[in-house]
């Protein structure tokens, strides 16, 4: 049984949903933020990223980069830009990027739902970027940016957003970046209890997707706030998927140097463990077990030999193969969480960004691999399995500061 329950959302007049809306705050770094922002005062990144309202030099987990956070969205209430709704509701976000479209359901999960494991987890949390999250709540008392979760998809609730999907969406605008973005409060009562009534009947689990920091961290803070009492801090705010909706993007790898290895060298080792091809122009994988490898100006074509897989969960995922047939043994990457001679690229990036990187002499070698499946997720997550680091990305991303969840409601 899942809990997910409507709530009063702090959101942008439909006016200012444009303006106030942003990319999530790990998408991009602070320089990045002040650059897409500029001219804008609206922007959530002032919330969410307050660090860009400080000199560079400022430490950006200092209190009062916390304090300014708040003191933003409190400045963007006052002034009408956010109001919160007078009626505790679920909410309908689409988004279309590229003519792949996801439809999702805006409310709140039971925060004792991710420590009894019915919130499903695959990967592993870093404590500092926990602790940063955990911070902006504390200091807030807002959760201000959903976590994007998914589930089994449920004809019955698949319908039941058809009929608000069909009428004219509050916001409708494109970002900047070609995303378009539509938002539906759902007013009707009824609908919202036999959502509600839905997700504890027909939905037995619900798997963290992208934000497992900020699952946590909202987690972890809700029970201190809460103190063991029910209550507003004992939920936290998410984007609810089917799972036949979500698009997992590739997850690629760059490399500073080969270890020792002259070129020639390296690429006979590879040979050992994976049949080699020569490309005559990028190569992206088609298929599980192929990858992508970019090396001295040259694209390869790599498929994994049967001996260096087995069919685990884990074993089979492409990330896993890599890691223990190149990664580790040929160039001696030893921790992918914290080793600084590997980089990670998200697959929106492009294939042109692995060459750019390697032929700027920045990087030595790149890989491209081929995209985890939701399936693969699923099964992981079932066997209550870590996935490696940097193995998903889903697009496209949530926007930020369309809808805020108050802890003290």
């Amino acid at each position: 049984m899942s809990i997910f329950i409507p709530f009063r959302a702090y959101r942008p007049t439909q006016k200012n949903a444009k303006a106030v809306a942003s990319r999530p705050y790990d998408v991009l770094n602070r320089e990045e933020a002040l650059v897409e922002c500029e001219g804008n005062p609206l922007s959530f990144y002032h919330v969410i990223k307050p660090e860009i309202d400080f000199p560079e030099s400022h430490d950006h987990y200092a209190t009062e980069v916390y304090q300014k956070g708040k003191e933003n969205f409190d400045h963007l209430v006052k002034d009408g830009v956010i109001v919160q709704d007078k009626e505790a509701q679920f909410y309908v976000y689409q988004l279309n990027m590229n003519g792949h479209e996801q439809t999702g359901l805006v409310g709140c999960c039971a925060i004792e739902d991710y420590f009894n494991n019915i919130i499903k987890k695959h990967e592993l949390t870093r404590p500092d970027k926990e602790e940063d999250r955990k911070n902006h709540i504390r200091y807030s008392r807002l959760n201000y940016e959903p976590v994007l979760f998914s589930y089994p998809h449920v004809d019955a609730i698949d319908k039941a957003l058809e009929t608000v999907t069909a009428t004219a969406p509050e916001y409708n605008f494109t970002s900047d970046d070609g995303i378009k973005h539509k938002f539906w409060p759902i007013t009707n009562g009824e609908l919202n209890a036999k959502i509600e009534r839905l997700f504890k009947t027909d939905v037995p689990k619900i798997y963290i997707a992208d934000g497992h920091h900020r699952t946590s961290a909202g987690a972890l803070v809700g029970r201190e706030l809460s103190n063991g009492k029910p209550g507003a801090a004992s939920y936290f705010m998410a984007v609810l998927f089917p799972d036949n909706q979500l698009a997992i993007q590739d997850y690629n790898r760059v490399v500073k140097d080969l270890n020792g290895h002259s070129p020639a060298d390296f690429l006979a080792a590879v040979s050992e463990k994976f049949e080699v091809e020569k490309s005559a122009s990028q190569y992206r994988p088609e298929a599980l077990h192929t990858f992508g490898m970019y090396l001295e100006g040259q694209w390869y074509k790599l498929t994994a030999k049967p001996s260096t897989y087995d069919e685990t969960p884990i074993g089979e995922l492409d990330v896993t193969i890599l890691t223990n047939q190149v990664l580790a043994p040929l160039l001696g990457i030893g921790d992918l969480r914290t080793d600084k001679r590997i980089d990670f690229v998200g697959g929106i990036r492009g294939l042109g960004e692995l060459e750019r990187r390697v032929n700027s002499g920045e990087m030595a070698v790149a890989f491209a691999l081929y995209p985890v499946s939701m399936a693969q997720l699923i099964s992981i997550a079932d066997n209550d399995l870590i996935m490696p680091p940097k193995v998903t990305w889903f697009e496209p991303k949530l926007r930020s500061g369309l809808f805020v969840y108050s802890l003290e409601d």
